[in-house]
């Protein structure tokens, strides 16, 4: 039986770093579904059905306040309410935006630019990418 585990410990020492990593990363934080409110925010469930977070588009700027504080950043969560940045700006941030014009420490800063805002970036736009563009409509007379 010691044979057994000790054969297994590189593959178990494996799974278990796994584990930890995502249960820890911020890419997979357990914030994957979220409802609308009466007040046109949305509220954080911990399971979405599809496994992503819903369009951040479509989130108030509470929605991105609460994403961050469920996420550890309850200290620069304020910044992005005291901007009253929503998903749509939030959509828009570049690194620079986070950087300096939040005025919140860097690390955190990087952190959540990297492991959030270009995340969040990125699902959006492939969420997005087979969406029909809206051509200008011709007017005929």
């Amino acid at each position: 039986m010691t044979d057994l585990v000790f054969l297994h410990k590189p593959l178990l020492a494996s799974v278990v770093f796994l584990l930890i990593h995502i249960s820890i990363s911020p890419f997979f934080f357990p914030l994957a579904g979220m409802e609308n409110k009466t007040n046109g925010s949305v509220e954080a469930k911990l399971v979405a059905e599809n496994g992503q977070l819903p369009d951040p588009a479509d989130w108030a700027f509470t929605d991105v306040v609460n994403y961050f504080k469920a996420a550890g950043f309850d200290e620069q969560a304020t910044a992005f309410q005291d901007q009253e940045i929503d998903g749509k700006s939030l959509l828009l941030m570049t690194r620079n935006d986070v950087l300096t014009g939040l005025s919140i420490k860097l690390g955190p800063a990087l952190k959540i630019y990297e492991y959030h805002v270009k995340p969040l970036q990125t699902q959006h736009l492939k969420s997005n990418a087979n969406a029909p563009l809206h051509a200008p409509q011709r007017v005929t007379r």
